[in-house]
């Protein structure tokens, strides 16, 4: 049997050789969480404040968000080089922008139709940069539009709409509808003889669902705190950052060195597990403390994604580093 990721992250925290979380750093990022919570700040009002998200009322938006998710993963590059950039954007914002960009010039990009037979060509063009440097995982990530607008076609009549109203506004079904359709989010392990999830794209998936639509109509799910944090390679930096996290000698060594650890190796299900963990236990903290305000790993995410992407600079200069893994998961 597969742990749930609430399961697993807390099964791989407990066994973790290279990966500690500290009580201090829980309840100073725990604080910090409170804070922004309290002052408004960190709410799920802010998803549609980027303005490269889509809005509620836009009828293409649950598409979009399908879409965008499929894509939504490995932007990384080195400390010293120049990333992927789309309209002056890096990284997941640059994959919003390409996609923006697409609607902009009448490209059919949320038709899985057109989709599930895109071509490298037609590809290129969509995610085609700002400067020479091609989007990581290219073949990836034409394969994974091929799975996935294949499988909306034949099993949900063409429609992710379909698959989400098939959960009947529960997180955790469709959580479950996501990744046996679509093995492409199916981001699982093998820990110590123990089947762990992560789910990170999937999860995601839902959590956008829930922060663009407010909690209301196909965006509501009744069961949203069954979602955990979305375990990738930046949300560490932040858990480093605050003390939450506490690498080992061999490890920080390794990261340090820029070594490529693969997706599935005990490292790096060590930093996206206890991630989970970690976060769960941010939620738990922060609850205690806000008693009728609303708290849940997504929103938790949110602000420690943001906050690496803000203090990029001083996380480089404290040499907290992040572990490169090439994968189709994160």
């Amino acid at each position: 049997m597969t742990l749930s990721p609430r399961e697993s992250g807390k099964l791989v925290a407990s066994l973790s050789k290279n990966v500690k979380i500290k009580e201090e750093g829980i309840q100073k990022l725990g604080d910090v969480i409170v804070q922004e919570i309290e002052s408004g700040k960190l709410s799920s009002e802010n998803f549609t404040q980027v303005k490269l998200h889509p809005k509620a009322e836009d009828p293409w938006a649950l598409d979009w968000l399908f879409v965008v998710d499929t894509l939504n993963f490995c932007f990384w590059s080195l400390e010293d080089e120049v990333g992927w950039t789309v309209d002056g954007y890096t990284g997941y914002f640059a994959l919003c922008a390409a996609i923006n960009r697409a609607l902009k010039e009448k490209v059919d990009i949320l038709n899985p139709k057109f989709y599930s037979e895109i071509t490298d060509k037609d590809l290129a063009k969509i995610l085609r940069s700002d400067n020479d440097v091609p989007v990581p995982l290219f073949s990836e990530r034409v394969k994974c539009l091929h799975e996935v607008g294949t499988v909306l076609l034949e099993n949900f009549e063409g429609s992710f709409e379909n698959c989400v109203k098939k959960a009947n506004n529960s997180a955790v079904a469709l959580l479950g509808l996501i990744v046996n359709n679509f093995k492409c989010f199916k981001d699982e392990a093998v820990y110590e003889d123990h089947k762990v999830a992560i789910h990170k794209r999937a999860q995601i998936l839902i959590g956008d669902l829930w922060a663009c639509y407010k909690n209301e109509g196909i965006g509501h799910f009744k069961d949203i705190d069954e979602i955990t944090m979305f375990a990738d390679y930046r949300v560490p930096q932040t858990l480093l950052y605050y003390g939450v996290f506490e690498y080992s000698e061999d490890l920080t060594k390794k990261l340090q060195e820029n070594t490529t650890l693969e997706n599935g190796e005990k490292d790096e299900v060590e930093i996206r597990a206890c991630s989970i963990h970690a976060v769960e236990l941010l939620k738990e903290y922060a609850a205690k403390k806000l008693k009728d305000k609303e708290v849940n790993a997504i929103l938790i995410d949110h602000f420690l994604w943001d906050f690496r992407r803000k203090h990029a600079k001083e996380i480089l200069e404290k040499k907290l580093p992040f572990h490169k893994t090439f994968s189709v998961f994160y």
